[in-house]
């Protein structure tokens, strides 16, 4: 559900460079409309970033801290939007919904618009928006101390033995600091609410229905609007599903990540060992069956003796390795970084580069919002260390790569609030206008698991199987037939007839 790699769940980065955060909530009369008066309106203003479309503009949504009050307390969201440049050919409103959770729809829009701009030709404005608690909009903290924020921490690793002791510890620990210091800001970041957020945006726009493209964790968010709002859904486009599954949500998700790192590391293995590697001294062997057990030994090594890094104060553990793998099985382009990075764990002479996002902790409003969603949305079970020890041993003994980590204990297991509505079951009733695209070895939202969603979509959607590795396609893997199959459906409205594939 990161650089833009890293969005998938619980990888969420949330680099804060879009606007300054606010935190204070707006006073209820400032902004909330009486019934019957108009939404408040959007005051545009030019944000355009290095990279992005000269043409981006921003602006502050209020929405209500509490659509169950909403004459309430208001708190903003961050919006952006990049006008269509050929009006003529404008047919409405295009919303990217980020990845995450605590991924910044803003943030994305500045790295993606001006490749939707080259391959939609006008025929939307571009829109996104930051969810409660994300770059721009209203942000909460949880006051956790640095040490608990880093990603290694945060993703719950157990120890190098499978120990998971300090991993109870500290959900616990951020748990309590959550409920102690987030109040009722955080206990809005929820599923549910950033669907709610979106559709107040719809209205601002003043659209009667709106598109969307939807990838990780908001392929989630944008079934849920589907399902919620099935007559103001215009064409939508969901990129990297996972399991919709209201029972779990993301513990599931979480605890397919081992399948999908098994999935996956075939190609970067298949990539290490490729003799091309030779030129630029990147091979790690000659056999690609060799790759998986000499990354585990130097895991194993790293275990025993982490290695100081380039980072002061911050040295390579095994468990920061597994996580930079884990990152660069996102798409091909991160890559030559993971080999260079385990060719230098070899040579005893060199100090390793900490990959960017192990690097430093995530800011606390970062971490909190992340851990808010997930625990906000469904009740997890409150199991004991035993039970959850029981899981980490067989996820480990099953799944090496990934150490036990997706179903190891988080804070959701000790989370104070209960959730304050039940997840949206996903079904088959509306509109046939969803275009799912999925690729064949996902690392965050395994194949097998998108199969869930494009089940319980039923006859609303048609799946295209993208048969390479990555996670993110439309635009960000390099497959030409899924980017042309998705650019037709937004700009034409044409679907394959029935679910299909795209060769790599």
């Amino acid at each position: 559900m990161t650089n833009s790699r890293n969005k998938a769940l619980l990888l969420a980065l949330c680099a804060a460079t879009a606007a300054t955060t606010l935190s204070a909530v707006v006073p209820a009369a400032a902004t909330a409309p009486g019934a019957g008066a108009p939404l408040p309106k959007l005051a545009w203003h030019p944000c355009a970033k290095p990279g992005g479309p000269a043409t981006q503009e921003c602006a502050d949504l209020p929405v209500p801290l509490d659509y169950a009050n909403p004459h309430g307390p208001q708190i903003t969201v961050a919006v952006s939007r990049v006008r269509s440049d050929r009006p003529e050919a404008r047919r409405g409103t295009l919303v990217v919904i980020p990845g995450g959770p605590g991924g910044s729809g803003v943030q994305r829009l500045t790295q993606k618009g001006a490749a939707l701009q080259k391959q939609l030709a006008g025929a939307y404005d571009l829109v996104a928006f930051d969810p409660r608690g994300v770059g721009g909009s209203t942000t909460a903290s949880c006051g956790l101390a640095a040490g608990d924020r880093y990603l290694t921490s945060l993703r719950a690793w157990p120890a190098p033995n499978g120990d998971i002791s300090e991993n109870v510890a500290r959900s616990e620990r951020i748990a309590e600091a959550c409920a102690r210091n987030g109040g009722p800001v955080l206990r809005s970041f929820t599923t549910a609410n950033e669907v709610a957020d979106m559709d107040r945006l719809r209205e601002a726009l003043g659209e009667r229905k709106i598109s969307a493209w939807g990838v990780s964790y908001g392929t989630y968010v944008g079934a849920v609007y589907a399902q919620k709002h099935p007559e103001r859904t215009d064409r939508w486009v969901l990129d990297s599903s996972g399991d919709p599954d209201p029972t779990r949500l993301a513990r599931g998700w979480l605890a397919n990540m081992g399948q999908g790192a098994d999935d996956r590391f075939p190609d970067f293995a298949a990539w290490a060992a490729h003799p091309d590697r030779d030129r630029d001294g990147l091979r790690l062997a000659a056999d690609p069956r060799d790759v998986e057990p000499q990354l585990l030994a130097l895991a194993a090594s790293l275990d025993r003796a982490p290695q100081p890094s380039t980072t002061p104060g911050v040295p390579l553990t095994g468990n920061g390795l597994r996580q930079a793998v884990q990152n660069a099985l996102y798409g091909d382009s991160a890559f030559p970084a993971l080999a260079k990075l385990l060719v230098s764990l070899r040579d005893p002479a060199a100090t390793p580069v900490l990959p960017p996002e192990l690097a430093q902790p995530l800011r606390d409003e970062d971490a909190a919002q992340l851990v808010a969603v997930l625990c906000n949305d469904v009740a997890w079970p409150r199991e004991g260390t035993a039970a959850g020890q029981r899981a980490v041993d067989e996820d480990r003994a099953r799944h090496p790569l990934t150490a036990g980590m997706p179903v190891n204990v988080l804070p959701c297991a000790y989370w104070k609030d209960a959730p304050e509505q039940k997840p949206t079951r996903i079904t088959a009733n509306g509109p046939s206008d969803i275009l799912m695209v999925q690729s064949r070895r996902d690392p965050s939202t395994p194949h097998s698991k998108g199969l869930k969603m494009r089940e319980a979509l039923g006859d609303r959607a048609v799946l295209v199987t993208v048969e390479q590795g990555g996670h993110g396609l439309y635009l960000g893997n390099g497959n030409a037939c899924a980017d042309r199959t998705v650019t037709t459906f937004l700009t034409t409205g044409r679907r394959p007839a029935h679910d299909t594939a795209c060769a790599n």
